[in-house]
């Protein structure tokens, strides 16, 4: 007879939800930091099978709701928030590099590869960033195809779109009427 081995220290997440311009976000933080954002419609896969989740405000979570919204009215370019990323060691070090992208700034699958010195696992990279668990903080949607195409994100191409859109230099032109000098970088 098979006996289920449950982990014997299962983690404990704190969840909360919140509207933002891309659709309904779940946030979820440990006591070591952001450990997920997540869509509407993301599997809580990010957070392992023994995870224990709990609804409920978090300091950490309030100051992520603080940072997204500063960042969705364009006020905030750069998050500061303790990160709890929770993959493999190849993982991380992608989702190291993708912390690395500036804002208003693409990279490609390539570069990422060269970036973690393993130029010729494009294709990894590109596993690792799907499975990224802390979306548009770790900027995955700043990762695009070498040919210059968006490609796969987990919150939808409309929503990858929206997200560059955000960021884009021009955004700052429409925004002062094309009479002002961008912005200062973020807080």
């Amino acid at each position: 007879m098979l006996v289920p081995v449950r982990n014997p220290d299962p983690r404990t997440y704190f969840r909360v939800t919140m509207d933002s311009p891309v659709g309904t976000l779940r946030l979820f933080g440990s006591e070591s930091g952001l450990a997920a954002l997540l869509w509407r419609d993301d599997s809580e896969r990010h957070l392992g099978a023994a995870s224990v989740i709990v609804a409920g405000s978090h300091p950490v979570l309030l100051e992520t709701q603080h940072q997204l919204r500063d960042y969705f009215a364009g006020t905030r370019r750069q998050f500061d928030l303790p990160l709890d990323f929770v993959g493999t060691e190849f993982q991380k070090s992608v989702w190291s590099a993708l912390l690395t992208i500036p804002y208003g700034e693409t990279r490609t699958y390539a570069q990422i590869a060269a970036q973690i010195g393993r130029p010729a696992a494009v294709r990894a990279v590109g596993a690792a960033n799907g499975r990224n668990p802390i979306s548009i903080i770790t900027p995955c949607h700043r990762v695009i195809g070498t040919n210059g195409d968006l490609t796969g994100f987990g919150g939808g191409m409309e929503n990858k779109a929206i997200l560059l859109a955000l960021e884009s230099p021009q955004q700052d032109l429409l925004a002062s009427g094309a009479s002002h000098p961008r912005r200062s970088a973020s807080r």
